[in-house]
């Protein structure tokens, strides 16, 4: 199923499900970005270090989502989620699986010796920003706010933003 199939699936699944696969990605985005930035401080970066902390790193938040959900469904519900349900909330968690693509490849190229780890490092930070500054301005630019409201509520999440990206990157070099 293609990255465009799998959106559309959870989105007509209803409000509640896009809204949940899009909250995972932005996890997942964070989560990725971080560890690109812990990366590039490294005196001398090791790309399979660099390549197998990511791909771990994001299996492991959107493993961790899938896990989430399933509690929430069951203290909101009483059970396990359906055979439906669990489908839905695979495709949930999994979109954040996307979020790994571009720059897994680049870390993958690095660790090959084709591109330079601190190329990879580069432009996987510059996707990452990149998707998280889309994903905020889209919401911006969707939401009723008045036009001014909506340069604030964006002035707000790109300065939340950089407060999460210093406390993960914090909490990774400490």
């Amino acid at each position: 199923m293609s990255r465009r199939d799998h959106e559309r699936a959870v989105r007509e699944t209803g409000p509640a499900a896009w809204s949940a696969y899009l909250r995972e990605r932005i996890y997942a985005t964070f989560t990725g970005l971080s560890i690109v930035i812990v990366v590039g401080w490294a005196d001398h970066a090791n790309p399979e270090h660099a390549f197998l902390a990511l791909v771990l790193g994001v299996v492991g938040i959107v493993a961790a989502g899938f896990v989430s959900d399933i509690v929430s469904h069951m203290l909101t519900h009483g059970s396990l989620p359906s055979r439906d349900e669990n489908l839905t909330l695979l495709r949930i968690s999994g979109g954040g699986l996307s979020t790994v693509l571009a720059p897994g490849i680049l870390f993958l190229l690095a660790w090959l010796d084709v591109i330079h780890i601190d190329a990879a490092v580069i432009a996987s930070s510059v996707i990452y920003i990149v998707t998280l500054g889309l994903i905020g301005f889209l919401a911006v630019r969707k939401s009723d706010l008045s036009r001014g409201m909506r340069l604030l509520a964006l002035t707000l999440l790109v300065g939340l933003g950089i407060i999460v990206i210093g406390l993960q990157t914090l909490a990774k070099t400490v």
